[in-house]
Formats: C-alpha cells, structure tokens, sequence
C-alpha cells in the first residue's frame, strides 16, 4: 500500500522547520545527547534526526514524546491556545435571535384587545 504524500506550502515548511530547531536547541541547551533523548521518547535517532530536522513524515506523537523526553510537556498544550478567528467566529453566531411570535397548536396567537 502506498503512503499518502502531503503537500505542504513553504510556509508550512518554514514552521516545521522552526520547530525542528527548537527542539534541537532545547536539547543541546540540557547539553543531552541525541541518543539519550531518543532513548528516553522511544524513538530511533534517525527520527530524532529527522524531528530536529523539521520533517513532516514524522508522527505527531514523536514529536510530542520528544518534548516530554527534554520535561517540555506544557508547551504542547500552548498549541492554538489563543484562537482569535475561531473565538470570533463563535462570538459572531452568539447574537440573540429575534424570538418567533408564540403559537397555539401550531397557530399563532394574536393579541385582541
């Protein structure tokens, strides 16, 4: 079975990139090597080649594992914290409705004075 390829913009790219040299950073920060830390993630050191290198082919979950092997679990859950648009969005459908006149079985009641 082929592997589906994924078609990134090279904006894409440049953020995976990015990403890569962080982690790479982070690492040689804690001056640990890169076989100890892919030890400690589960993962080969070719994917931890692969991670600092900002691959895409490489799981999500390597990437993730990798943080928490270098104790930077908490930045996962800075991912799309603040969602400007999406909250504006939802804001925008929140506007309260005008309410439809109140029926009767169905037909509507009207006010005779």
């Amino acid at each position: 079975m082929a592997k589906k390829t994924v078609i990134l913009t090279p904006k894409i790219q440049k953020i995976l990139l990015a990403v890569g040299e962080q982690i790479k950073l982070a690492r040689l920060r804690r001056k640990l090597s890169a076989e100890l830390v892919s030890e400690r993630a589960g993962i080969s050191r070719a994917t931890l080649w692969a991670i600092e290198n900002g691959s895409s082919t490489v799981s999500f979950g390597s990437y993730v594992s990798v943080l928490c092997a270098l104790g930077l679990e908490s930045d996962i859950l800075l991912l799309a914290k603040d969602d400007v648009l999406g909250r504006t969005l939802q804001d925008m459908n929140l506007l309260p409705k005008k309410r439809a006149p109140k029926t009767n079985n169905g037909k509507e009641v009207l006010n005779e004075e």
